[in-house]
């Protein structure tokens, strides 16, 4: 990449990341392929975290990767599923091999994934994961105990704008901040004028904040995440503009409608940036980008 993420987001650019998610198992051909086709069209690449607690290749040996085929990574890190010991160990590598930037999760809950009779750890939640990074950037880790080599990373979280009520996420946000979040994705937002709402508060702090858009593919997805996924909402009108694609041109219709949000998001400057998720069909970002004018 010609410029860091970082970099980026403090050019005044529209900043565009995208995500790869993992294999489970060591048949890497699909995810390298994907970060391929990414790398030169977006800012930077997230690699997901043992996503809905579903056991998989890991964020870490993904971002490296990455940073192999010439991209710019952002390592997806949960607390779920590792002590403090193990967390700050893991930013020391990813350092060491040139990952400059982390996304701070919690973590889904164990039960929702596919090795339920895991032991969630949780010994930090993601505000504290990045106060961690901060107080490892002084030359200490969290023992006090001095580092021989210190860390700095452009790290950032999530929020969840059309999270009902509200209030909760909005005083998350400002917790995060406090740690040290420098960017913010969110989750998916499909409703415009709720995300301008949300962007009102948001500007009033000094944190870059990319609106998180997730593909359509169908009107039942859409049905289904709307009843069915906490935070996230899509209006009727959407779910009837996908139920009216004709037979086979569903994701087309899927593709039309991400970009015309981010032309919007990028015209009205409502945000700083977009944030793809197009969940295992990330040969389609190129195409999104493209009917967004980008």
């Amino acid at each position: 990449m010609a410029q860091s993420f970082k970099e980026a987001l403090s050019s005044g650019k529209f900043v565009v990341t995208s995500e790869v998610g993992p294999p489970k198992g060591t048949n890497l051909e699909k995810m390298l392929h994907h970060i391929d086709i990414l790398k030169d069209k977006v800012d930077a690449i997230n690699v997901t975290d043992h996503q809905s607690s579903v056991m998989r290749f890991p964020s870490l040996g993904g971002c490296l990767y990455i940073k192999e085929r010439g991209g710019e990574p952002i390592l997806q890190m949960t607390c779920r599923d590792r002590n403090q010991l193990a967390l700050q160990g893991d930013l020391l590598l990813a350092y060491a091999r040139g990952i400059r930037n982390v996304l701070c999760l919690t973590g889904d809950a164990v039960v929702v994934g596919d090795h339920k009779q895991a032991e969630g750890v949780f010994e930090l939640d993601s505000s504290q994961l990045l106060w961690a990074i901060r107080q490892m950037e002084t030359g200490k880790d969290l023992g006090g105990n001095e580092l021989d080599g210190a860390v700095k990373f452009c790290a950032g979280a999530i929020v969840t704008p059309e999270a009902r009520p509200i209030e909760p996420q909005l005083i998350k946000f400002e917790k995060k901040i406090e740690a040290g979040a420098e960017f913010f994705q969110t989750q998916a937002i499909y409703d415009l004028n709720n995300f301008r709402n949300f962007m009102q508060f948001a500007r009033k702090f000094p944190v870059k904040v990319l609106a998180g858009i997730v593909l359509l593919t169908s009107a039942r997805m859409a049905k289904y995440m709307t009843e069915n996924v906490p935070g996230i909402f899509v209006p009727q009108a959407l779910i009837d503009e996908m139920a009216s694609a004709p037979k086979g041109e569903a994701v087309n219709k899927g593709i039309e409608i991400a970009g015309r949000m981010i032309a919007a998001l990028k015209k009205e400057a409502i945000c700083d940036g977009v944030h793809i998720m197009a969940i295992g069909k990330e040969e389609v970002v190129p195409d999104i980008l493209a009917k967004a004018g980008l």
